[in-house]
């Protein structure tokens, strides 16, 4: 019995209509999702499917977690920075430095809140514009 294709396709390709044909089941024929058309499992031809999983182990994730603990604490030490930084004087430690960042909160004809930050005392006060 001959099959009638509409073009010649690689292995894994529906000849009918050019999907890429799923994977091969447990059991029984292989169904393209787009025509429904049939196949034997023979139609992957001599194709192998590998797959490689990478466990981390215990010790790597120590390691991992040390080194991130160890960045933190280097950041730490120097004012760490939530934003861009604008002129703006500290209210509460006279810094002359704060960070920003801005939010739609109210309707879209007005305006939008400005969130500071003190780089040195972390202070956060909040400006509707």
């Amino acid at each position: 019995m001959t099959t009638k294709t509409t073009f010649r396709a690689p292995s894994g390709i529906c000849t009918d209509c050019g999907s890429i044909l799923p994977l091969v089941q447990r059991t029984g024929n292989i169904c393209c999702y787009t025509c429904k058309k049939e196949y034997p499992v023979d139609v992957f031809g001599d194709q192998a499917i590998q797959y490689t999983i990478n466990f981390n182990s215990l010790e790597t994730c120590k390691k991992q977690q040390d080194s991130e603990n160890q960045q933190k604490n280097k950041k730490g030490d120097e004012d760490e920075e939530e934003g861009p930084v604008v002129e703006r004087k500290c209210p509460k430690c006279d810094n002359n430095r704060m960070s920003y960042a801005t939010l739609q909160l109210r309707s879209a004809d007005e305006g939008q809140t400005v969130f500071y930050t003190c780089t040195k005392c972390k202070f956060k006060e909040t400006e509707n514009s």
